[in-house]
């Protein structure tokens, strides 16, 4: 255990495989534990490098590791899979995230604090009752389209439903209103639930330093900047603004080859509820984007002349991103910031 210098471990859900290389990166180690014999095992190795996937329980597990003394680094499994070699085990997992977490450009994922995750589970939660929503929303739409009710593709227009419902000249069954009703009794009550959470998350962001500023930004809202809080924290993981957008997918796809460059559609890749959030952050900006006297706004209209507005909603988003990054890199707000 003294050679030990890294520590790869493949985690399960009752089972962990572990391999470890000394500095020469020789495998001296190979050892298969549950997770109360891993801690164990854990807080009698001398201090190394610990290197694991980024995945359920894995930021947890690594706040309990580092408590040891020792150097834990997350590694996103994309990163990871490239390293594996022949025929898939844990085992053999374990060894590719040795390897890749020797390799001097590997890129590794920030450990989160006890409260960004209760925060992640809060925007994860009320991510959830809004697509129940509106499965309720669309099926009363369906249902009264079956009975030749045509209702605008609008939320709003559910509020409307009663009124057919009342109505004797739809002539509708008894028992259909009764499952009509119930839809919009749900409704109402997923309604009221995402405005409990939505007020938790205003209250968690308000008593936040770091959220008082990310609101000073424009295009983030109090639901963007507590998920950028909660999933992003500080931004000394990203070497520069570029870094941030090209985490959150937000940068072009590249595809170039014999000294061509060949530019594609952004990458979708990371987070996409940050993503979400920050494009209609974006459209909201270029609702009223003729009012704003500042750069950012004449830069915008500037590229509205040339280029459609999707496009222009995904440059602007990146531009967010990258104002983002500065905020929380460089402290401050928006209004003290620096030129990105």
């Amino acid at each position: 255990m003294n050679t030990v210098s890294l520590l790869g471990i493949d985690q399960g859900k009752n089972r962990h495989h572990l391999i470890g290389h000394d500095r020469s990166g020789h495998r001296t180690l190979q050892k298969q534990f549950n997770r109360s014999r891993l801690l164990e095992f854990a807080a009698k190795l001398p201090a190394c490098t610990i290197a694991m996937e980024s995945c359920g329980g894995s930021h947890c597990l690594a706040r309990k590791l580092a408590s040891f003394g020792h150097t834990v680094r997350l590694i996103a499994p994309q990163h990871v899979k490239p390293y594996v070699s022949g025929n898939k085990n844990d085992f053999i997992d374990a060894e590719a995230i040795c390897e890749a977490a020797s390799r001097p450009r590997t890129r590794y994922v920030t450990i989160k604090t006890v409260e960004q995750q209760v925060l992640s589970t809060e925007h994860r939660l009320r991510e959830a009752l809004v697509h129940q929503r509106t499965q309720a929303i669309n099926r009363i739409h369906g249902f009264l389209l079956e009975f030749g009710i045509s209702l605008a593709p609008t939320k709003a227009a559910i509020a409307h439903a009663h009124e057919y419902l009342d109505d004797p000249a739809t002539d509708l069954p008894v028992r259909f209103k009764i499952v009509i009703e119930y839809l919009l009794k749900d409704i109402q009550r997923l309604s009221a639930e995402i405005k409990t959470l939505e007020m938790h998350l205003r209250e968690e962001l308000a008593a936040s330093d770091v959220g008082t500023r990310l609101l000073s930004i424009p295009g983030i809202g109090p639901i963007t900047a507590s998920a950028l809080v909660a999933d992003v924290g500080d931004a000394s993981s990203f070497h520069c603004g570029r870094d941030f957008a090209a985490s959150l997918g937000l940068v072009p796809r590249q595809y170039s080859t014999g000294g061509r460059n060949n530019l594609l559609g952004i990458s979708k890749r990371g987070d996409k509820h940050i993503r979400t959030l920050l494009l209609q952050g974006a459209r909201a900006m270029m609702i009223r984007i003729g009012k704003r006297k500042d750069p950012l706004g004449a830069w915008v209209r500037d590229l509205l002349t040339r280029k459609h507005p999707n496009k222009v909603a995904c440059a602007l988003a990146n531009k967010i991103a990258r104002i983002i990054w500065a905020v929380l890199a460089r402290g401050g707000s928006y209004s003290t910031l620096e030129p990105v």
